[in-house]
C-alpha cells in the first residue's frame, strides 16, 4: 500500500510540474537520459527538436525547441558565454545578407525582437539559446542555427544554468 501511495505521489508531483510549466505551450518534462552525461550539461538533439538539461546521472528536464533549418544546423560543443534578460538583438551577418532591411539593433522587449525574454549566448559563432516571439515555430526547423524555446521554458532554463555551462548539440 505504501508503495502505491509513493508512486501516486511521484505521478502527482510530475503532473503538477508539467502544469506549472505554463500549460500546453511549455511542455517540459522530467525524463531519463544517458547516465554517463554529466549533470548540468545542456544537450540539444536537433533531429528530435528537443533540449535536455541533465539534472542528475540518468535524469533530465526535456524542453521542446526550434532548431536550425536545413543548411543552417550545426553540431558540436559550446559553452554558455553570457546570460541576458530582455536582450537586444543585432542580426548576424548571414541574416542581414538575407534581409538587408533589418535595423542594426532591435531593442529588447520590442515586438520585432526575435530573442524573447531571455538569452543564453554561446561561445561558438553567433548562436544562442533564447526565447521567441513566434511560439508556433517551436518543434520545427526554423532558425539560422539558434535554439528557440517558449519564453516560459527559457526563463526556467535561464534560472537553472550558469555562465560556463557545457552545451552539446547533436544531430
Amino acid at each position: 500500500m505504501r508503495r502505491a501511495v509513493g508512486r501516486f505521489s511521484v505521478t502527482a508531483a510530475a503532473a503538477a510540474f508539467l502544469f506549472a510549466a505554463s500549460g500546453a505551450q511549455a511542455a517540459r518534462q522530467a525524463v531519463a537520459i544517458d547516465p554517463s552525461i554529466e549533470p548540468g550539461t545542456i544537450v540539444v538533439k536537433t533531429s528530435e527538436r528537443q533540449l535536455y538539461l541533465v539534472t542528475g546521472y540518468g535524469s533530465a528536464i526535456r524542453y521542446p525547441v526550434a532548431v536550425g533549418r536545413p543548411g543552417k544546423q550545426w553540431s558540436g560543443e559550446a559553452a554558455v558565454q553570457g546570460k541576458y534578460v530582455s536582450p537586444a538583438w543585432s542580426p548576424p551577418d548571414e541574416v542581414r545578407r538575407d534581409n538587408p532591411r533589418l535595423p542594426n539593433v532591435i531593442p529588447g522587449g520590442s515586438k520585432g525582437n526575435p530573442m524573447g525574454t531571455r538569452a543564453l549566448v554561446l561561445d561558438r559563432g553567433q548562436y544562442a539559446i533564447h526565447g521567441t516571439n513566434a511560439p508556433g515555430s517551436i518543434g520545427t526547423f526554423a532558425s539560422y542555427g539558434c535554439v528557440r524555446m517558449h519564453n516560459a521554458d527559457i526563463n526556467d532554463l535561464f534560472d537553472r544554468v550558469d555562465v560556463g555551462t557545457r552545451v552539446v548539440v547533436v544531430k
